[in-house]
């Protein structure tokens, strides 16, 4: 192999370690097949254009081309001519995926599902930091600089995918830039021939240093030597020193050992909240199964933001602990307060996967399986190392707190840590948060009249209007805002009730999670994306964090709010079903597979009891794909076949070969067949009847040549008449110049179509299949001669018959 080859393959396999760093925010990783493939096509023809060669701009063009074309036949097919050659559908195309790829970056916790639009971004930009790579560590023989495009693929991957696994793909990036040093170190080193190192002395060294008897290996493996020290110690030094906080996108902090430890770090779960309900297809979360009679109030609770720090609301960095087998009682609750014990078996789906898990509040006891852990403040449960929510199948044992008016009326003060902590707000804040409280809840006589107030005004009276187009925030800026133009979703509703009950001394906090869902004609309930919600939760004495629900057409108003009202009549005890804990349900909810049409119309759920539920699209197989991008790479090659043909024939004809008169007459002799070939390639075909120096004057006067391109063309007759009958052929002139002179005359008198042709499809590309049929045809002859001999081969010569006795 040569050093070019290897380097092309090094930055190839470089370019795929690389990558290898964003395997874990797609799910399934087959794309990273479907990426390695097209890439080795388009390195494939780099190093086919640099073997023409090409110049180092048309190689680049040459792989963006093919780049291009591979892209069009796996993601826009049928959009394509013959479905491989782009147009302005291609383009259009192209376009949507970008478009719907970005939405879905925003919208999918990690692990994604591989849609298309992702893996046009993920395949794309392999694609092209593959060819990043390659242009400059091969193409321009500089892998230096390759670290950077490098260096980018894994930092972007790295930061969206943290994980305890990052030290791999880190590793399997860096080893793959050093390979890619070690590479081009090798290969220059191999121009500058052997290593001799002088006369050993004694001691087995020489007079340079090296070991007597070294060869150029032993740079090699210094380089590998001090490339696998640094790689440890980038990964041992960072390890001993001190952890920073990683903020918003950092993982949660873990604790080792029993009896609990680490702490959750602060996060903010609310980073897609609003995607989520902007979808246009509401795909399933989860589902699962219950013995509560009335699911309206059952909100599958995730995390509670109980900081307000004037920016953002987000979660206290608290200590977490191994999960119990009975979580403790909730803080507050009095025995006086009716309740029932209800049993929850939740599946979670397959691509949903995040690292805090959905719950009825508040839970008494959690069975599932992994490494989870328990955040005793907010009763939820955070996965540990890397665990996360996605295809979880686990029952929760809750309890459906029933309080009447009457017990949250006479609610009496709460602790006083708890008030100090849960009541406090930003000086940030505006003084019209405070204001308006106090005037909505002007007349109330208590706290729990406060609230009702508070939920009122919200949900009907105060005139607010329920738009998940608007503006996302939850600082102090965004909580005035929402106050003026009163329009928002549930996030504007849920942290201003929260921040105004505060500035009334009420404790509050904000819950993020999901409603309770649809029900099903399985029983089950299905819970999608735009179930996601926030709402606030404030505490009374006796009853502990109680519900509210100020947002106007999205969940159920709790019945302990609404005047009179009665407690729901009390479930069953806890019965956990036989198929509560089958497999998760991979059946799409009705809504979900509800035609467009009817969503408009507001009759998927009639559409699903027609159609007796969905039926699930079967899985696409890769092979059609795989078959149709090498089906694409054997066409691309067919299409320039000829041009590379005709440059490599170009360079063979005008290069050195020797110094002795037949070198000199070979030589002329060539250049007079690229001029010919020339002419041909601009529609001037060649006569072999007519002697050089008629044939030149033909292509000067069908050609158009004047001036220096005409003087050439003679020129170079002249010396291919010397060679053939002079007896001293005589020095030839400089040829090469000649040529090209040549070609920008025949160029400069070409129209555009012409010019085109003359590159992409030359005529003297014919010469090929002459070729092919002439050694064909001698082949041929060779064989029937042969055969023919084996045929009349001498009587003595054959083997003697047996005779019969």
């Amino acid at each position: 192999m040569s050093g070019r080859a290897r380097l092309a393959l090094c930055a190839f396999i470089a370019t795929m370690l690389a990558a290898a760093a964003l395997l874990p925010l797609v799910d399934p990783v087959s794309w990273i097949v479907q990426a390695a493939i097209l890439l080795a096509i388009q390195s494939g023809v780099g190093a086919l254009a640099r073997r023409v060669p090409l110049a180092r701009p048309l190689t680049v063009l040459a792989q963006v081309v093919t780049a291009f074309l591979l892209l069009t036949m796996v993601f826009a097919r049928s959009q394509a001519i013959v479905g491989v050659l782009p147009d302005a559908d291609v383009i259009v195309r192209f376009g949507q995926l970008l478009r719907q790829g970005t939405e879905d970056v925003g919208q999918y916790a990690i692990p994604a599902p591989a849609t298309a639009s992702l893996r046009l971004m993920l395949i794309g930009g392999v694609l092209l930091i593959g060819l990043l790579v390659d242009a400059l560590a091969v193409t321009f023989r500089s892998a230096a600089p390759a670290g950077l495009p490098l260096l980018a693929l894994y930092s972007v991957a790295a930061g969206i995918a943290r994980g305890s696994a990052a030290w791999l793909w880190f590793v399997l990036a860096a080893s793959g830039y050093l390979l890619l040093l070690l590479a081009e170190s090798r290969d220059r080193l191999s121009q500058w021939g052997r290593v001799f190192g002088g006369a050993p002395r004694a001691g087995g060294r020489n007079v340079s240093g090296f070991e007597a008897g070294s060869t150029p290996r032993a740079p090699v493996r210094t380089g590998r030597r001090i490339g696998a020290v640094a790689l440890g110690f980038a990964l041992v030094v960072p390890a001993a020193l001190p952890a920073l906080d990683t903020g918003l996108l950092g993982s949660t902090g873990t604790g080792t050992g029993p009896g609990g430890g680490g702490t959750i770090s602060a996060v903010n779960p609310l980073v897609s909240l609003q995607n989520s309900l902007t979808q246009s297809e509401d795909r399933e979360v989860m589902r699962y199964r219950t013995n509560a009679t009335d699911t309206d109030g059952l909100y599958l609770r995730i995390v509670s933001l109980d900081q307000f720090d004037g920016t953002a609301w987000k979660s206290s960095e608290r200590r977490i602990e191994d999960v119990p087998a009975e979580l403790p009682q909730p803080p507050g609750l009095s025995p006086d307060v009716d309740r029932t014990e209800i049993r929850t078996n939740i599946s979670a789906a397959g691509w949903y996967a995040q690292n805090w898990l959905p719950m009825p509040y508040p839970a008494t006891k959690v069975s599932i399986k992994g490494r989870w852990r328990f955040e005793p403040a907010g009763r939820t449960l955070v996965g540990d190392r890397g665990q996360t929510t996605r295809g979880a199948q686990y029952g929760v044992n809750s309890l459906l707190v029933q309080p009447s008016a009457a017990q949250l009326a006479a609610a009496p003060a709460p602790p006083e840590s708890l008030q100090k902590e849960y009541t406090k707000v930003p000086g940030s804040l505006p003084d019209v948060v405070k204001s308006t409280a106090e005037q909505v809840t002007a007349g109330a006589a208590n706290d729990y009249e406060r609230a009702v107030k508070l939920q009122d005004w919200f949900a009907s009276d105060g005139g607010f209007t329920y738009d998940t187009q608007v503006e996302s925030g939850t600082g102090s800026a965004a909580i005035a805002r929402f106050l003026k133009q009163k329009q928002g979703f549930c996030v504007h509703f849920a942290f201003t009730m929260a921040a105004m009950a505060r500035t009334l001394d009420i404790p509050a906090r904000v819950a993020v999670g999901f409603t309770p869902g649809t029900l099903q004609q399985d029983g089950s309930m299905s819970v999608g994306l735009r179930d996601a919600h926030a709402w606030p939760e404030l505490y009374f004495a006796g009853v502990g964090w109680t519900r509210f629900e100020p947002t106007p057409t999205r969940g159920s108003v709790p019945s302990y709010t609404q005047a009179d009202t009665s407690p729901d009549s009390p479930t069953t005890p806890a019965q956990p079903e036989g198929t509560a804990s089958a497999a998760p349900v991979t059946t799409p909810s009705a809504t979900a597979a509800c035609p467009p049409e009817l969503r408009k119309l507001n009759d998927c759920d009639g559409a699903a009891q027609r159609n007796g539920g969905a039926v699930a699209a079967p899985a696409s197989s890769p092979a059609p794909a795989i078959a149709g991008v090498v089906v694409a790479a054997l066409l691309v090659l067919l299409l320039v076949l000829p041009l590379l043909w005709r440059v490599r024939a170009r360079a063979r004809r005008l290069g050195s070969g020797g110094r002795t008169p037949t070198d000199d007459a070979h030589r002329t002799l060539a250049a007079w067949r690229e001029i010919t070939d020339s002419a041909w390639d601009y529609g001037i075909e060649p006569d072999a009847s007519r002697t050089p120096r008629t044939a030149a004057e033909r292509i000067v006067r069908i050609g158009e040549l004047t001036g220096l391109a005409a003087d050439a063309v003679h020129r170079t007759a002249g010396a291919v008449e010397r060679v053939l009958y002079a007896p001293e052929p005589g020095e030839p002139s400089s040829l090469a110049e000649d040529v090209r002179r040549v070609r920008a005359g025949l160029r400069a008198g070409a129209g555009r179509a012409a010019r085109i042709r003359a590159v992409i499809a030359p005529r003297s590309a014919v010469r090929v299949r002459w070729g092919l049929s002439r050694r064909w045809n001698t082949a041929a002859d060779r064989l029937k001669g042969r055969l023919a001999g084996l045929g009349h081969r001498p009587s003595a010569l054959r083997r003697p018959s047996r005779q019969r006795g």
